[in-house]
């Protein structure tokens, strides 16, 4: 009877995989450890999943390495990735991928060789007198192989001109044959001098004596580097001191450094308000129980939720537990972060896919020996390794940004909550503005509602007014980016001394360009939407595929030299205001501007610091911050997501307008919003500029309940997709009579429709949505789905389901 373990791989397959366990890695090969196995023609690594004792186990391949000397993943977030698999219906190997760190220990290898149709390939190909660019290429591949007699790494071939679509030929016609393995990584190393403790410095030798210095005033050992530039030395002088006895020199891991703290940061002293003390006392009694229970923190912008949050962790501290705060997006856990590690020290860890594969595989592992007590960090935080968890927070909970858009697609929020409920754990959610899935559950009892009604010190919200920008047009029978009455608003703050924030929500210069003679668009080549203009990059972008091309002098259609941009974008903004203000100090804070690593920091920093007058911005700039210098916030294309074809393009409005409205008026001074609209009879505006959200949310539901979207429905996407169109809709109508022939009552069918995005990254895509009034018929007949998809042979890949999709584009 072998011994024998289930492994998880991560591929789109929804299977496991058994192996044998030699006697040499029995005891180690334990549930969650990583192991690499053979897979085919290469090695992978995997996680274990289960043990047994198998009749059949000698005819099995052997586990052929244990990772790591502690498993990664406790049972408890094993059984948190069986639940991800099953309700959003992703394979098992891609959960626990997307819960694992970096894979830093161990370097996996493609390496070729030529096969004997790839000689007799070969042979052909040399006979050829003219051959054609594509045949070159495999020629070139094949000869570096043949020449070298056996394997060859996959970089070689790939510096070949063509090599990469050449190899990929050649595999899939059997005239090449790749294998993959799996080699430990060499740990990068720095060399440390210390001075032998018995050996005097020559006092003739000024050389000599710079080191000895040196040395001494850095507590008697530097990094090799670091002393060579330190002493002005070079390193003929170390090695003679070292061979003469006076120097040792040692080697040391070189590891990533900690990410610092704001050096002038301090932890906030705060006295709580009533309602926070109320809100604390609640949470308290709450974790006192040491049982799951799920609570919604409602607060206007400015209310102290943050407060209530570190107070929150203090008192889980207080009873032996642990906690994780999830934030929306990376530039929060910079401000959170620090505020935290300014509180609580070194038991702070920050993850985040901002971070570089060493630095987040190095946090990881600290929080999987336990050496911290709380975690800071984005969506796939809320699978950090802590032990006895006894609180989460999501901070912003209604942010579209917890939703995973690639495998496995699971919710941040929602598996925030199920993990808490298997910790036995509290799940706190916050926002300002909540989604109205979690404030309708808390107004049926399902969430305690917890309210925060006005600001920290009694400040007074922000004064909203709606800026009409048919009336502007009207006045200046211009279309500036901005309206007269935003101008006029920044002029006053700059003569006043104070700061002011511009948000955009577009990315670019324009949004896109027009030919004025045939009115066509310049489109991408992958994908069915219209190019970004970037002007500091002379470009034309996609933000969906990364595809760019040079603007065009003529239309590529009718052949006009009248093209014509469309729309203002962030960059545009910026410009315009740069040239109405040329004293003003202005940035600019979005993804184009901010690529440099450690630029939105420092952006933000000065910000923060008063070094800045006018900061403008896409959504960067709308949640979360605590900028107290800044007495007014002037939105510019508030109405810009109404045109959405998406149910909730209201309340993602609604959303953004309050919640960058909140960033006005958070110190001392009364703050101030400018809301630029052309349909300023909205009632998401409206709304927004009384900050109501109970009235925006009674209204909202009304719509969702007339017309079945959640939170009264269960909603599930099906994506079918191809780069043929013809298989793409041959497949989709499949889908639709496997759909048709089930006749399940409870579920409601849309589709088969074209896409809003009907052709992304060169795949044509049509859509299924199904509506349930029950999850449990909905997820047996999206695994149904599956099961039939399989059977009649249309591929994984081709198939996208979403379950709760937040992007229906």
């Amino acid at each position: 009877m072998a011994r024998t373990c289930e492994v998880a791989l991560p591929l789109p397959l929804r299977t496991t995989f058994t192996y044998s366990v030699p006697e040499a890695l029995d005891e180690s090969t334990v549930n969650g450890a990583r192991v690499v196995v053979p897979f085919r023609n290469r090695a992978m690594l995997g996680v274990v999943l289960g043990r047994s004792d198998n009749p059949d186990g000698a005819s099995l391949k052997n586990v052929t390495e244990i990772i790591d000397p502690l498993p990664a993943l406790s049972p408890r977030l094993i059984e948190l990735a069986r639940w991800i698999s099953n309700y959003y219906l992703s394979p098992i190997g891609e959960t626990l991928r997307a819960m694992l760190p970096p894979s830093i220990e161990v370097q996996f290898d493609r390496e070729w060789q030529i096969s004997e149709a790839g000689g007799a390939r070969l042979r052909d190909l040399r006979s050829l007198t003219a051959p054609n660019e594509a045949e070159s290429a495999d020629l070139a591949v094949l000869q570096k192989l043949d020449s070298r007699g056996s394997t060859v790494p996959e970089r070689v071939l790939y510096k070949l001109p063509g090599g990469s679509a050449a190899a990929t030929r050649l595999l899939r016609r059997g005239e090449l044959i790749v294998q993959e393995s799996g080699r430990h990584r060499t740990a990068r190393t720095q060399k440390i001098v210390a001075w032998r403790a018995l050996a005097a410095p020559a006092a003739p030798r000024p050389a000599e004596q710079r080191i000895h210095r040196v040395l001494v005033e850095s507590a008697g050992v530097l990094p090799l580097a670091s002393l060579l530039k330190a002493a002005h030395v070079s390193g003929s002088v170390v090695q003679r001191l070292v061979k003469e006895g006076r120097l040792v020199v040692s080697e040391e891991a070189l590891t990533p450094e900690h990410a610092r703290l704001a050096t002038d940061l301090l932890p906030p002293v705060n006295s709580l308000n009533t309602d926070q003390t109320r809100v604390v006392e609640a949470i308290r009694g709450r974790l006192q129980t040491r049982a799951f229970h799920p609570a919604l923190l409602h607060g206007v912008t400015g209310s102290g939720k943050t407060e209530v949050y570190l107070c929150a962790v203090e008192e889980t501290f207080a009873r032996g537990r642990t906690a994780i705060i999830l934030v929306p997006e990376i530039a929060l856990t910079l401000w959170i972060g620090n505020i935290c590690r300014a509180r609580f020290g070194d038991a702070v860890a920050v993850l985040h896919s901002g971070l570089s594969d060493q630095e987040r595989a190095r946090e990881w592992w600290r929080v999987r020996r336990q050496e911290v007590q709380v975690v800071v960090g984005t969506r796939s935080a809320v699978f950090a390794p802590l032990e006895n968890l006894g609180l989460i927070v999501v901070d912003e909970e209604q942010e579209s940004s917890y939703k995973q858009e690639e495998a496995p697609r699971y919710h941040g929020r929602d598996v925030a909550l199920i993990r808490a409920k298997l910790e036995g754990a509290v799940a706190l959610l916050g926002s300002a503005t909540p989604s109205l899935e979690s404030y309708h559950r808390a107004r049926e009892g399902k969430y305690e509602l917890l309210c925060l009604g006005s600001r920290v010190e009694n400040r007074p919200m922000a004064e909203v007014r709606i800026a009409d920008l048919r009336e502007d047009f009207r006045r200046t029978h211009k279309a500036d980016p901005i309206s007269q009455d935003l101008r006029s608003a920044i002029a006053r703050e700059l003569a006043a001394g104070r700061q002011s924030i511009v948000l955009i929500n577009r990315r670019g210069y324009s949004w896109f360009a027009l030919c004025r003679s045939c009115g066509a668009a310049i489109l991408c080549e992958n994908c069915s939407i219209a190019l970004t203009y970037h002007k500091k990059r002379g470009r034309l972008a996609c933000h969906y595929c990364g595809f760019s091309r040079t603007v065009p002098r003529i239309c590529p259609k009718c052949n006009s030299e009248h093209i014509y941009f469309v729309g203002a974008g962030a960059e545009q903004v910026e410009e315009h205001l740069r040239a109405l203000f040329p004293q003003a100090r202005i940035a600019r804070l979005d993804r184009d501007a901010v690529r440099r690593k450690g630029a939105f920091g420092q952006v933000l920093n000065a910000f923060g610091a008063g070094n800045i007058d006018i900061l403008v911005g896409t959504q960067m700039v709308a949640k979360g911050h605590d900028f107290h210098g800044v007495t007014l916030v002037g939105v510019a294309s508030a109405d810009a997501q109404l045109g959405f074809p998406d149910f909730r393009a209201a309340e993602r409005t609604f959303q953004l307008l309050t919640q960058v409205a909140g960033r006005a008026g958070r110190g001392a001074l009364k703050g101030e919003v400018i809301v630029e609209s052309y349909h300023p009879e909205h009632y998401a505006i409206q709304l927004a500029a009384r900050q109501d959200y109970v009235s925006f949310f009674e209204r909202e539901l009304h719509f969702r309940r007339l017309m079945r979207y959640p939170p009264f429905v269960a909603l599930a996407s099906v994506l079918v997709r191809g780069t043929k169109v013809e298989k793409a809709i041959q497949w989709s109508r499949q889908i639709e009579g496997f759909f048709e022939s089930q006749k399940a009552q409870e579920i409601k069918l849309l589709g088969p429709a074209a896409a809003p995005l009907s052709r992304l990254k060169g795949e044509y895509r049509f859509q299924f949505l199904l509506k349930s009034t029950r999850r449990a018929p909905l997820n047996r007949i999206l695994n149904k789905c599956l099961a039939f998809c399989a059977e009649k042979e249309i591929p994984d890949r081709a198939i996208l389901i979403d379950v709760d999709p937040v992007n229906l584009l």
